[in-house]
């Protein structure tokens, strides 16, 4: 039933756009123009000049931008329009080069056949009769009346969006109070802030996609004149007026530069350098430029941008296509507050309602070992290796093997050990690139463990250090305690420590091997105990004490609940640390000491 509510409700919204768009298009272009310059009315405001000084300064500052652009623009196409018939022999030479280039071969014949045929039936039936067309004069008030026409739509509608946006305007923060009324008290915070960040949101998206396609604008001119092409203003203000329309704009400048290059070149020498420097500028300012200066100024992901532009082009035409993204925009924040909008949101939004531990965990069950490194690394970059095994690994994990299922049993653990191994080293090994590590005779600490020993040997590092240098990370023989373990001693020689680990023997036998190396240890971590190894746990942890008495014993508690009374637990160690983080930065400043 809520499916079907949904439906009748889509369906309504989309009749309602699409039929009503002469009237809905008016009001929405005024609507998103507003929260344009909410941000300069207050700017001017806190200058000093009152609501309609601000309002109307405003306004009149875009109608001399939106005037001066298009008069320069009209000016130029004026220029071309009286140069084009010296073009025209040009174009017909290289549309009919591309047709003959294009043609299939057999086709180049039936022109001739048909000639033949027609020849033939002409000898036969006598001349074809001559077709007289009579043209009816048309008077210059005809002329005007229909050139009138033409004009008027467009810019009574332009008229009729000045007039409700200068009303918005004026009116604005009585409009924000009837607003606030409608949703209620309980949700006037929350409506207060999503309009407030709708507001930022598009005037930033208008800002910086105004100066960049007037800087991109200028180049593509400067570009064009350099490789002689005329009338390369003009086509640079084109350039700079499409980029506007998401996406299919760029492609049209480009295909108008390229043809109208080639009309006015006997050859396609300049037809291809001015595609070549298009392309060009365009990857460059769409991937290098656009994501730095943009950032979170749009808040949608590139997909949603692109979507969303099909989307109101197909209900609103091009108007549609030019309020895409800022319309867009505004659903997209308010999904942020307004539960029915939070698909929306979540589908549109440059980053998806997801945190890293979240991420982490829908990676690895998809096995995505190499997107888990890369996102580990950057956020190492930033912060410590402690802070993320804190807040994305260790709750990733936890997340994976709540919902983890039978098949995927394999490849989470081997995905696991790729990505802390490779933390580990740094750089992933050659042997694991294109498969996955088998676990099926080693858990994941006890393959870390291995890891380190072969590369460092046995002791897992030399012998011949300083006293009480050495972090031991001990634990008894179990799969959470000893990855526990290991990943403890990961982040601690991510801090340049010398930590190293050992696991506990249950049965107290001694390694007859093992060195007299107590002295070389300043702090004893144990992991946590479980009930089930409580008894067993203690026994250790008091033959710790025995043996290195001159060492703290320290536990990190687990996330998850234990059913350990932490009672017995803190009777028996010197302190309990609730994470990684707080144990480096207890064992830090002792090791500088």
């Amino acid at each position: 039933m809520k499916k079907m509510n949904f439906a009748l409700s889509a369906a309504s919204v989309l009749g309602i756009l699409y039929f009503s768009q002469d009237v809905m298009q008016p009001i929405v272009t005024a609507l998103v123009l507003s929260l344009a310059l909410a941000p300069l009315i207050r700017a001017l405001g806190r200058v000093g000049l009152s609501r309609i000084n601000a309002t109307f300064t405003a306004l009149g500052f875009v109608i001399v931008l939106f005037v001066t652009a298009f008069t320069v623009l009209g000016a130029n196409v004026l220029a071309l329009t009286t140069d084009l018939p010296q073009y025209s022999a040009e174009i017909r030479n290289k549309s009919k080069a591309l047709e003959e280039l294009v043609q299939h071969p057999l086709a180049r014949l039936a022109p001739h056949w048909i000639d033949s045929a027609a020849n033939n039936a002409q000898l036969v039936a006598g001349p074809n009769p001559i077709p007289v067309e009579i043209r009816e004069r048309v008077s210059t008030s005809d002329s005007i009346a229909k050139a009138v026409g033409v004009v008027s739509g467009p810019l009574g509608e332009a008229f009729l969006i000045l007039v409700l946006l200068i009303f918005i305007l004026l009116d604005r923060e009585n409009l924000r109070d009837r607003l606030l009324r409608l949703v209620g008290q309980r949700e006037v915070g929350r409506t207060i802030k999503g309009l407030e960040d709708a507001a930022e949101g598009v005037s930033r998206f208008f800002f910086t996609q105004l100066v960049l396609n007037v800087l991109f604008g200028v180049v593509v001119a400067v570009g064009l004149w350099l490789i002689s092409i005329p009338h390369a203003a003009l086509w640079g203000s084109l350039c700079a007026a499409l980029r506007f329309v998401p996406y299919i704009g760029a492609l049209i400048a480009g295909a108008s530069i390229a043809l109208f290059a080639a009309a006015v070149d006997p050859g396609w020498s300049l037809a291809i350098y001015a595609m070549a420097l298009f392309l060009l500028l365009e990857l460059l300012v769409a991937h290098v430029v656009e994501p730095r200066v943009y950032g979170q100024s749009v808040g949608m992901s590139p997909l949603g941008v692109i979507v969303s532009a099909l989307f109101w082009g197909a209900i609103w035409g091009p108007l549609g296509l030019l309020l895409s993204t800022p319309l867009t925009l505004c659903l997209v924040v308010a999904g942020r507050y307004i539960k029915g909008l939070e698909p929306i949101s979540i589908l549109f939004a440059e980053a998806p309602n997801v945190n890293d531990a979240q991420r982490f965990h829908h990676r690895l069950l998809s096995g995505e070992a190499d997107a888990i490194i890369d996102d580990a690394r950057a956020f190492v970059r930033k912060s410590s290796l402690a802070r993320y095994c804190d807040k994305v690994m260790l709750p990733g994990i936890a997340l994976a093997r709540a919902g983890l299922l039978g098949s995927q049993e394999e490849q989470f653990h081997s995905t696991v050990a790729m990505v802390a191994d490779t933390l580990a080293t740094g750089t992933v090994q050659s042997r694991f690139k294109g498969r996955r590590i088998s676990l099926l005779n080693e858990n994941i600490g006890a393959h870390l463990r291995h890891r380190r020993e072969e590369r460092l040997g046995r002791w897992q590092g030399s012998l011949d250090v300083p006293a009480r240098s050495v972090i031991l990370s001990t634990t008894l023989p179990s799969v959470r305690e000893e990855f526990m373990s290991e990943l403890l001693v990961l982040v601690f020689r991510a801090a340049q420590l010398d930590a190293r680990s050992y696991v506990i023997d249950p049965t107290g036998a001694a390694d007859a091997d093992e060195p007299d190396a107590d002295q070389l240890v300043s702090t004893i971590f144990v992991a946590y105990p479980v009930e089930s190894d409580l008894a067993v746990w203690l026994n250790a942890v008091a033959e710790l004490r025995q043996a290195i008495p001159e060492a703290p014993v320290v536990t990190i508690r687990p996330r998850e609940e234990v059913s350990v009374d932490p009672a017995e637990v803190v009777a028996h160690v010197d302190l309990v640390l609730q994470t990684f983080e707080e144990a480096l930065a207890f064992v830090t400043p002792s090791n500088g000491q």
